[in-house]
């Protein structure tokens, strides 16, 4: 299954360069003119593809897009619901799962990136992968989701459906919705979902990893501490994570990237990730690394 790094891939019927960007950094940086520089030196630099949502800094991130993003730029702008911002609660996320709460969900990010479309929405459920589980109210059946997300894009204000946080059997149920996009924690060292990327690379579906170097919380394994990847990064003259993506990208055809980051030279090393090519006993070394689970429940 392994492909040519780099490049354009299918993403929602729109090509798009394989390393985006995720917005969900630029909030930290609390600075308009500082974030809108950032997202503007990616754009230029040839990335077509941001991943975003609403509750990313409460509105922070789809501002800066919105203030970022010229006539002309054809860039495909990503957003997700399922969940909401929630300032005053223990964590400021919420879940919202319940159909009336999607399609609030995505009103917000319409107003707040200023646009009457959104090219792809990813839906956040809770079947896998590290995060929180749903409970309550907040358990609701997928074809009460996937019933509404469908009646967003017959009405334009979605161009097409993703699902994120999902099992195989989840994404074999959702196929009849003409799912395009899957954003699920993948990487190296946590494979937990390769039949599920195989669905994606045989059905055509756009397969987005999140969590790409491992590593996002306590107990999570990194990629960057593997030594075969300590000394491929050597070898090669580059850093611990550009090997992690770059093995992402060889690794199927239907990838693409989002890493965030908030430092130019961060968003360098990892656009310049899309040009680091193996050879096939440094592939076979990577590939031999094992994977350890990624499944790990916040509550």
């Amino acid at each position: 299954m392994n492909a040519s790094p780099g490049g354009t891939a299918p993403l929602a019927g729109h090509p798009a360069a394989r390393v985006g960007f995720g917005a969900m950094q630029l909030p930290r940086l609390a600075d308009k003119d500082r974030s809108i520089a950032v997202l503007r030196y990616a754009i230029d630099l040839g990335v077509n593809h941001v991943d975003t949502a609403e509750f990313y800094g409460f509105g922070y991130a789809n501002d800066v897009i919105r203030r970022t993003l010229r006539d002309g730029d054809n860039v495909i702008v990503v957003s997700k619901v399922g969940a909401d911002p929630d300032p005053d609660g223990p964590v400021p996320l919420k879940l919202a799962q319940r159909p009336e709460q999607l399609r609030a969900s995505v009103e917000a990010n319409l107003r707040s990136l200023g646009t009457d479309t959104i090219p792809l929405v990813n839906l956040r459920r809770t079947d896998g992968g590290p995060g929180v589980r749903a409970t309550g109210d907040q358990l609701v059946d997928l074809d009460d989701q996937l019933a509404v997300m469908t009646a967003l894009r017959d009405e334009g204000k979605i161009g097409a459906i993703g699902l994120s946080g999902v099992t195989l059997d989840v994404l074999q149920r959702a196929l009849p919705a003409a799912i395009a996009c899957v954003q699920n924690a993948y990487s190296l060292v946590a494979r937990d979902d390769e039949k599920l990327l195989e669905l994606c690379t045989a059905e055509n579906i756009a397969w987005v990893p999140f969590f790409p170097l491992g590593g996002a919380f306590p107990g999570m394994p990194k990629v960057t501490d593997e030594p075969v990847v300590l000394q491929t990064a050597a070898r090669l003259g580059v850093t611990p994570a550009q090997i992690g993506l770059a093995w992402l990208l060889h690794h199927a055809p239907n990838v693409h990237l989002i890493p965030g980051t908030a430092d130019l030279d961060h968003l360098d090393a990892n656009i310049a990730a899309g040009a680091i090519t193996f050879d096939a006993e440094t592939l076979a070394a990577l590939d031999a690394v094992p994977s350890r689970s990624s499944q790990i429940s916040l509550g």
